[in-house]
Formats: C-alpha cells, sequence, structure tokens
C-alpha cells in the first residue's frame, strides 16, 4: 500500500522559514506527483504546490509563488516543501497526497493518497 508520512511543521514568527517533509513508500510506478496542500481553520484545502516524481516539474499556487520551493530527493522517496517569508496567513495544516501524473495538480479530489498533517503556525 501507498503511504505518506508528513513532518516538520512547527511554531515560527513572521518572517522565519520552515522546511515540511512528506516520505513516500510502497509506489509500483514512477507516474505519480506528490501535491502540498495547506488547510486554514475554518476554511477548504488549497493544493499549493505540486511536484512530478518522474520529471521534476513543479508548479505553484500564486499564493506561495516567490517563498514557498518544492523539490524532491527520489533516492530518499521525499519529497520537500521550503518555506521562506512565511506569514501569519500561512497558518494552517499542511497535507501532502500522491496522483497520478496529467491529473489537474491543485484538485484535491485526483488525489487518491494522503498523508496525516503537520500542523505551521506563523505568529505575527
Amino acid at each position: 500500500d501507498v503511504q505518506l508520512q508528513a513532518s516538520g511543521g512547527g511554531l515560527v514568527q513572521a518572517g522565519g522559514s520552515l522546511r515540511l517533509s512528506c516520505t513516500a513508500s510502497g509506489f509500483t510506478s514512477d507516474d505519480y506527483r506528490i501535491g502540498w496542500f495547506r488547510q486554514a481553520p475554518g476554511k477548504g484545502r488549497l493544493g499549493i504546490a505540486c511536484i512530478g516524481h518522474s520529471d521534476g516539474r513543479t508548479y505553484y499556487d500564486r499564493s506561495v509563488t516567490g517563498r514557498f520551493t518544492v523539490s524532491s530527493d527520489n533516492a530518499k522517496n521525499t519529497v520537500y516543501l521550503q518555506m521562506n517569508k512565511l506569514k501569519p496567513e500561512d497558518t494552517a495544516v499542511y497535507y501532502c497526497a500522491a496522483s497520478p501524473t496529467g491529473s489537474s495538480w491543485y484538485t484535491m479530489h485526483e488525489y487518491d493518497y494522503w498523508g496525516q498533517g503537520t500542523q505551521v503556525t506563523v505568529s505575527s
């Protein structure tokens, strides 16, 4: 079975940085993407970044473009989300998820597998 494990959340001051990790296991094909989503209190879950496992193509929501960077270390089966210049509005539970390539990267219903969330809190 495919399993995803997210980690790295925490409390940080505005302007600070955090790096989230998503370790994946159980894939039988290289044809998938890993997406990062976040869900703020009382709001829906939104896609913010994605990376293709085989081609390394990256995608970002405009709310994080220029501040967040998604990368992967395929040897470690781990995807990272480097978050810089954090703002209080970035406070949310962050999730990683896996989707077959070719789908809409930002649509949560396209993702078949989800990791547990990790809380990111940015204080002002």
